[in-house]
């Protein structure tokens, strides 16, 4: 936590980000999605993809880049394979509608594989994961950016990848796994959180045309105010790659797998729409029907001690297991509040009045 951050309470958070989305036009259902969802990022400390994304949601919304009140439209039904379209929903509720079906599917046949094209920006992916955990099933979920190119491939200086996110979640009794990470060496939502003045970013996270390495979130941004609307096409720069020529790798991988074979469109080249979309290839396994449920969670469960049993590199600081900083940080906030860098909460603040609320209600 910066020491000029503002701690918020979730509670109240979460009702002013609702409250936000009624007065822009989504019924009280969605709203109340969409606000557990981005709020659920902040918890877990994955303040990238939490309320810092309200200002820029809502003009999604208004300039029609974003509908309310969309669901999601079966466009191929396999049985063992389902294909939805989002119909640029919002992300919040289209693609918890994939995930259900998907885990509805795996529960009764065993394996199932959901791709979800054309939806809203669907947020922190391991909470897609987390969903299926509750379900007691394995998933794995390949996730790209139609219409957004911010990261250079290996060895480049241009864009040609969006942050393709993925993640994997595993049930294991006491101790699910949840692995969850962009692509990029860091999400967009993290550079715009340093813009808004939290967390700086890693030393060399973006590339200036001339392959000088930057942390400055102008290299993406361009210019831009204190507080207010921050644009990725102002910039010349652009996010790095994770792992260099891995993460890279994984980057196409996630462009192919979610953008081309569902159908929705890779990072670019960019078309004309105007917007960007999600589009999502996930995989859902039931370790019961398999008939491999009790060797998994003995030998998972007895691996992954193990494995977090190693000696730390740092005394005091043990291993912990993908999905366990989270549980951490989650416990934190909702005991002492949601940190908010001042850019961040000035703008949320701005969004609410900009629409008759009073964000000190």
């Amino acid at each position: 936590m910066g020491s000029t951050d503002t701690l918020i309470e979730a509670p109240r958070l979460e009702a002013l980000v609702r409250d936000i989305f009624v007065a822009a036009g989504c019924d009280a259902a969605e709203a109340h999605r969409i606000a557990e969802h981005l709020l659920g990022a902040n918890l877990a400390g994955h303040d990238s993809h939490g309320v810092a994304r309200v200002p820029r949601y809502v003009e999604w919304l208004q300039a029609g880049y974003v509908h309310a009140g969309r669901n999601a439209e079966i466009v191929t039904d396999g049985g063992g394979f389902l294909l939805f379209d989002g119909q640029f929903g919002f992300g919040q509720t289209v693609a918890p509608q994939a995930v259900a079906a998907g885990i509805e599917r795996a529960k009764a046949q065993g394996a199932a594989i959901v791709a979800l094209r054309n939806a809203g920006h669907v947020g922190r992916i391991g909470a897609y994961s987390e969903q299926a955990i509750a379900a007691g099933l394995l998933s794995v979920h390949f996730v790209n950016v139609a219409g957004s190119t911010l990261v250079a491939p290996f060895g480049g200086v241009e864009r040609r990848l969006s942050t393709a996110p993925f993640s994997v979640g595993v049930p294991l009794d006491g101790r699910p796994v949840v692995l969850d990470f962009a692509t990029s060496l860091v999400a967009e939502g993290k550079v715009l959180v340093a813009s808004n003045g939290g967390k700086a970013l890693p030393e060399g996270a973006l590339i200036e045309p001339d392959g000088t390495l930057s942390s400055d979130p102008h290299t993406l941004y361009g210019d831009y105010a204190p507080v207010g609307p921050r644009d990725a096409a102002g910039g010349l720069g652009a996010i790095r790659a994770f792992g260099e020529h891995k993460g890279s790798g994984l980057a196409l991988a996630c462009e192919l797998l979610a953008g081309a074979f569902t159908g929705g469109g890779c990072a670019g080249p960019v078309d004309t729409r105007g917007r960007i979309a999600n589009g999502m290839l996930s995989i859902y396994l039931s370790p019961q029907h398999f008939g491999t449920e009790a060797e998994f969670q003995r030998v998972g469960r007895e691996y992954v001690d193990w494995f977090a049993s190693a000696r730390p590199a740092t005394p005091g600081q043990p291993v912990l297991l993908p999905g366990e900083p989270e549980a951490r940080t989650r416990a934190e906030r909702l005991a002492k509040g949601v940190p908010l860098p001042p850019g961040t909460w000035g703008s949320i603040q701005d969004t609410a009045r900009a629409l008759g609320l009073d964000p000190l209600a």
